[in-house]
């Protein structure tokens, strides 16, 4: 119990994000609780009216690391000095060597500014660089922003006899998963991990899982994650068959259509390259590492380029972070 700073339980924080109708979904209750069952451990606290939701992760020799995900909360423009000191209070009864912040903010918007010593962190945990599309007016207007070869090839997907559906089949996604991972070259959580998140976001109506099909085939499946004005693409799979039929396509509009019939005004894809929209242009065609592989793809929705105001570190041991960040140079 941290008598200093006063720590909320899960309903208390509920009640607290009343306040707070667009916050991150990484904020919700609902993540904390994912992570808290894989290794994580959640604290969340508020302080005249702002408040955070933070991960610790131990390490050992009872150090750990801390994250905050997308957050602070709080009105105004700028959290109150008394949150920093609470967060600062936090992460030193947990022992944290550092506390990484990624703040729910784009650059472009500004408005939001790290006291010292908080210094910009070497190493970003979520994508930094993404693309958003405008969900706002007719599906005629949304599918017009759009490239023209990806509106055709949605209706090629359509032509070709490929539909989408809510699905529930959490091991079959996972294996769908395993098979893009593969593929791509990217890390799978565990078919437990995906089961969880399901449970977790799905019967209060802020995620689904849509999977598109051919001939009782599934070829591709997604969790779309909705809270507030916003939605986010997080997950996605797709299998090497009837990949000219182009279900990916038709499963990203369909993934739309649920986000605007959920009250969505905009839809995050995720994740692109970290380079500015000339640099990504010119190459995108002959790059396949990292998120360049699926940029191509994603450019075509019509998104509006963004990027994350840069994740931010509190250190608290000098020396370990030095160290940590020193093995993690090599480590893409």
């Amino acid at each position: 119990m941290m008598s200093d700073v006063h720590v909320l339980s899960a309903q208390e924080w509920e009640h607290f994000l009343e306040r707070y109708p667009e916050a991150h979904f990484l904020q919700k209750r609902e993540w904390g609780e994912l992570k808290a069952g894989f290794g994580w451990e959640v604290v969340r606290f508020e302080v005249e009216g702002s408040g955070a939701q933070v991960l610790f992760r131990r390490l050992p020799l009872g150090w750990s690391v801390g994250y905050l995900p997308k957050g602070p909360l709080f009105p105004g423009s700028q959290p109150p000095a008394s949150f920093w000191a609470a967060l600062d209070r936090v992460c030193r009864r947990k022992r944290a060597i550092f506390c990484t912040l990624e703040a729910d903010r784009w650059e472009h918007e500004g408005g939001f500014a790290f006291p010292p010593p908080w210094r910009p962190s070497p190493r970003p945990i979520q994508p930094p660089r993404t693309l958003v599309v405008d969900l706002r007016g007719s599906e005629a207007e949304i599918l017009g922003r759009m490239k023209q070869k990806t509106r055709y090839n949605i209706r090629l997907a359509e032509k070709k006899g490929v539909s989408v559906r809510p699905w529930q089949d959490l091991e079959a996604f996972h294996r769908l998963m395993e098979v893009t991972g593969q593929r791509d070259g990217f890390g799978v959580h565990s078919l437990e991990y995906y089961r969880r998140v399901w449970e977790l976001f799905h019967p209060s109506g802020q995620c689904e899982l849509l999977m598109a099909e051919y001939a009782a085939q599934p070829l591709a499946a997604l969790m779309v994650f909705r809270h507030g004005r916003r939605a986010w693409y997080v997950y996605g799979a797709s299998s090497d068959r009837e990949r000219n039929r182009m279900p990916t396509y038709l499963l990203q509009w369909e993934a739309m259509r649920w986000a605007r019939a959920q009250g969505a005004e905009e839809y995050d894809l995720w994740g692109v390259p970290d380079a500015d929209e000339a640099t990504l242009e010119a190459h995108f065609t002959e790059r396949q590492d990292g998120l360049w592989g699926v940029y191509r793809f994603k450019r075509g929705f019509g998104g509006e380029l963004r990027r994350a105001l840069q994740a931010h570190d509190r250190v608290y041991a000098p020396a370990l972070y030095a160290f940590i960040r020193y093995l993690q140079r090599g480590v893409s």
